[in-house]
C-alpha cells in the first residue's frame, strides 16, 4: 500500500534526510521518501501491517525532530 502524508513542523532538510533513511530501514517498508520542500512523506509498505508500520514511522520521526507531526 502506498500513501502520502503531510508533515508539519519539519524544519530541517538534513533531519528529513535522516528520517527518510531510518524509515527505509523499518521492517515492512518497501520505500519511503520525504520531501522537505513539499513537506510530504510517501510510504510504500506492507498492507497487512500498515498501521503498525506508521506508528513506528511516527516514532522514528519524533526521535529525530520532536516537533514534527505526520498528518
Amino acid at each position: 500500500m502506498k500513501k502520502i502524508f503531510k508533515m508539519e513542523e519539519l524544519d530541517c532538510a538534513h533531519c528529513a534526510a535522516k528520517m527518510e533513511a531510518e524509515v527505509n530501514k523499518l521492517d515492512g517498508v518497501s520505500k519511503a521518501t520525504i520531501s522537505f520542500m513539499t513537506q510530504k512523506l510517501t510510504v510504500d509498505a506492507d498492507d497487512e501491517k500498515f498501521d503498525q508500520i506508521m506508528t513506528e514511522v511516527r516514532n522514528v520521526c519524533k526521535k529525530i525532530e520532536p516537533d514534527c507531526r505526520i498528518v
